[in-house]
């Protein structure tokens, strides 16, 4: 899949009108309701007892498997500027796609401050939430080991389990003080922009991968043959501390696939159109290329596959 052609990983099985009417309903759903979960479809399978162990080394069985650490694993990125895109003329592998604007390669936008899950979401905490709430998955889900990061999760999927999370972490007495607080002030749990992606990716200096600018197998999971546990390969080098930015699995983020300059503000423009949603770093099934902190894919949101997952933000809305 080449994102100068944005890659649909999930080739079309309904007409464009279905998919249009879903497009546009989870984004309202998604922009408008932030009290309650919505509606669960019916759990199509039991979770398998090895999705929940008993302990997990790094990650606490008493606050859903998130990671042991004083906000459960969302790490700040400092409000802002960062340069966003690439240019192809200082990087032969940038896409089409990755161009600002016809006058300009890249463009620099400011964001606020927001948060980013260390790790991709694992099998353990996914399967948490299924256990939970009864929520529908594909059989293949919560199959991968409990620390591998959890795939086969649609765009809603992905969100209905960040509207759980939220929820629960608003309740729970188990949630750290300082994220009570932060929920208390108008943060939400959600999947992040691709410009809070590609910020956390790529740092303020624009590498073009997290950790610079040669690719490297000793610091990501790519042209592999799957997924690896989250955090396995060592990133001294990468900006704010995440792990598995580059390959182990592309990621959803909240951003529909529109044409650079990035813009917030307009994103529930087109959503009638047959619309795909931009997924970022590139998987353990890729080539180098395609895990650049820059690389922009494109997926339909049912789409489910070995090669798709999900890292959760904070975002103050």
């Amino acid at each position: 899949m080449l994102p100068h052609d944005p890659p649909n990983p999930s080739p079309p099985t309904t007409g464009l009108a279905t998919l249009a009417i879903l497009v546009l309903g989870v984004a309202i759903w998604m922009y408008t309701e932030r009290s309650g979960l919505s509606e669960l479809a019916p759990a199509a399978n039991p979770v398998p007892s090895t999705a929940v162990p008993r302990d997990l080394p790094g990650f606490r069985p008493d606050a859903w498997f998130l990671p042991d650490d004083d906000l459960l694993g969302f790490t700040e990125i400092p409000a802002g500027p960062f340069v966003m895109g690439a240019d192809g003329t200082t990087d032969p592998m940038a896409f089409d796609n990755e161009r600002w604007s016809v006058s300009a390669a890249q463009g620099t936008i400011s964001l606020p401050a927001f948060y980013l899950g260390r790790y991709e979401v694992t099998t353990a905490q996914y399967a948490g939430f299924v256990s939970a709430t009864g929520f529908g998955v594909d059989p293949r889900t919560l199959q991968a080991p409990p620390d591998h990061p959890v795939s086969f999760v649609s765009w809603p999927d992905a969100l209905a389990y960040c509207r759980w999370l939220e929820n629960t972490l608003r309740d729970s007495p188990h949630t750290p003080l300082e994220l009570q607080r932060l929920l208390n002030d108008g943060w939400g749990v959600t999947l992040p922009t691709e410009a809070q992606w590609e910020k956390a990716a790529r740092g303020l200096d624009g590498r073009t991968y997290p950790w610079g600018d040669s690719p490297s197998r000793d610091q990501a999971n790519y042209q592999g043959q799957g997924t690896t546990a989250v955090g396995r390969y060592p990133c001294a080098e990468c900006p704010f501390g995440f792990f598995d930015m580059s390959g182990n699995v592309w990621e959803w983020t909240r951003s529909p696939y529109q044409p650079y300059p990035f813009d917030e503000s307009n994103d529930r423009e087109g959503l009638d159109e047959d619309a795909l949603w931009v997924i970022r770093g590139g998987s353990f099934t890729d080539q180098a290329r395609l895990t650049r902190g820059s690389t922009r894919g494109g997926a339909d949101p049912g789409a489910r596959r070995a090669f798709i997952g999900l890292r959760i933000a904070l975002s103050r809305f």
